[in-house]
């Protein structure tokens, strides 16, 4: 099986997502800001935009109004965002392996 550099992208992004939501009210405003800039350097370099836009707006969130409960939903937004770009692709069944044949 091949490795996928964008699997391992998304893996690395989601866990640094569920480690700043983990410790929430453990870290530092400073330390917190410097992980969502990491995300959001990540996500632009991979091309993940709605991830890059929530990353940013979070910046600009805890530039204002520093620690708050808005952090936690932001967090939330990033993994969903994160999620829905690693799905797999749909790739539809071999119509032949889709037809039964009929038995009298």
């Amino acid at each position: 099986m091949r490795h996928d550099p964008m699997m391992a992208i998304q893996a690395d992004l989601m866990r640094r997502v569920d480690s700043l939501a983990g410790e929430r009210g453990h870290v530092s405003a400073l330390r917190l800001h410097d992980e969502v800039d990491q995300i959001r350097h990540i996500a632009r370099a991979f091309h993940l935009d709605e991830v890059e836009g929530l990353a940013g707006t979070l910046e600009s969130a805890l530039s204002l109004h520093g620690l708050g409960p808005v952090v936690l939903s932001y967090l939330d937004r990033m993994r969903e965002a994160i999620g829905a770009h690693a799905l797999p692709p749909r790739i539809p069944a071999p119509m032949g392996a889709a037809v039964v044949p009929l038995r009298a």
